[in-house]
């Protein structure tokens, strides 16, 4: 299987595309001045895509331990599973990384104002709530995408035992044709030895008759001849 056909490096190109815009937005963050409405703005935009993110990352190192436990029929060998680890763990660390600063900055934010204590539960209680949701509704799309593949694979299945009574259809046919063409053909050949042997006895007869024993014959059927045409033509 190709890297082009790996499902692992389809899902690690989406991730790292993700990677790679979520470091974009972080430069961003750290250049917009802080206490400001698009401050706040690209601080959850990060805190939700660092979630997703690290979501993802989980997902993809559980399908490398279920490969990891039959390398051989998934095609791997322990190289390439020590290679995709390895980019799980990098990946996992740059988001973690960029999180963890984010919520720094956040609550440098938020503790340089003076914010009530109690507000500041209710702030927390709100983004868990948010990240609750958001792990919630990832999940329940990935159940909706497992099912549609689900349903795909059965009707793929489907098709691939029509196509299979097709082929054993087709293969009785061909096998009764070539019976028949054998049967055919042993005849054809049975036909021809005895016309060979007829023609043999004519030739044989033919020989053994003498000039003289056509003559009569001749002779006879001339006879024969005038005879019949009498009766018919004078009678």
């Amino acid at each position: 299987m190709t890297s082009a056909q790996d499902p692992f490096y389809i899902v690690k190109d989406e991730i790292q595309d993700s990677i790679e815009k979520i470091q974009d937005t972080f430069h961003q963050w750290k250049q917009t001045p802080e206490n400001t409405g698009e401050h706040v703005h690209l601080t959850k935009e990060i805190i939700a895509s660092c979630e997703s993110i690290q979501w993802q990352v989980v997902e993809l190192e559980k399908a490398i331990s279920v490969a990891e436990r039959d390398p051989a029929y998934y095609g791997l060998n322990e190289v390439e599973i020590g290679k995709r680890r390895n980019w799980t763990s990098t990946a996992r660390n740059q988001v973690v990384s960029i999180r963890r600063y984010v919520e720094a900055g956040k609550q440098k934010s938020a503790f340089g104002h003076s914010v009530n204590p109690s507000e500041l539960v209710r702030s927390k209680q709100h983004i868990a709530q948010d990240n609750d949701d958001f792990i919630a509704s990832e999940s329940d799309q990935q159940m909706l995408l497992i099912k549609r593949q689900d349903e795909e694979l059965d009707e793929l299945s489907a098709s691939v035992q029509r196509i299979g009574g097709v082929g054993l259809t087709i293969h009785d046919e061909l096998v009764g044709q070539e019976r028949l063409l054998g049967e055919l053909s042993l005849d054809m050949e049975t036909t021809s030895n005895r016309l060979d042997f007829v023609q043999k006895r004519v030739a044989m007869v033919l020989k053994k008759a003498s000039l003289k024993g056509q003559i009569m014959m001749i002779a006879f059927l001339v006879v024969l001849f005038i005879i019949l045409f009498v009766l018919v033509f004078l009678t």
